[in-house]
């Protein structure tokens, strides 16, 4: 079955909703204020570096996100179109 669009807008503001939130409370507020913004955005570029490659996700079996990433797209052909790509491995 096919999700709505307004659905699927839904779930990917979720989504992100999720993520800024573990984003202010594992970085803004445990490492912050940052006296420059140099020091800001080194900050945001780390962590959004462990969170994509090194962060274990239990709901996926404890590997990082791009792995799994990986993994679906070495067993899946890669997808032609946008909508095709919001389908992706979630």
């Amino acid at each position: 079955m096919q999700r709505k669009p307004l659905d699927r807008r839904r779930s990917i503001n979720a989504l992100a909703e999720a993520f800024n939130s573990l984003f202010k409370a594992e970085l803004v507020r445990s490492k912050g204020p940052w006296r420059s913004v140099d020091g800001l955005e080194i900050a945001v570029a780390e962590y959004v570096d462990w969170f994509s490659h090194r962060r274990l996700h239990g709901k996926i079996g404890l590997i990082p996100p791009t792995e799994h990433e990986d993994n679906y797209y070495r067993q899946n052909d890669a997808p032609t179109t946008v909508d095709a790509s919001l389908a992706g491995p979630h």
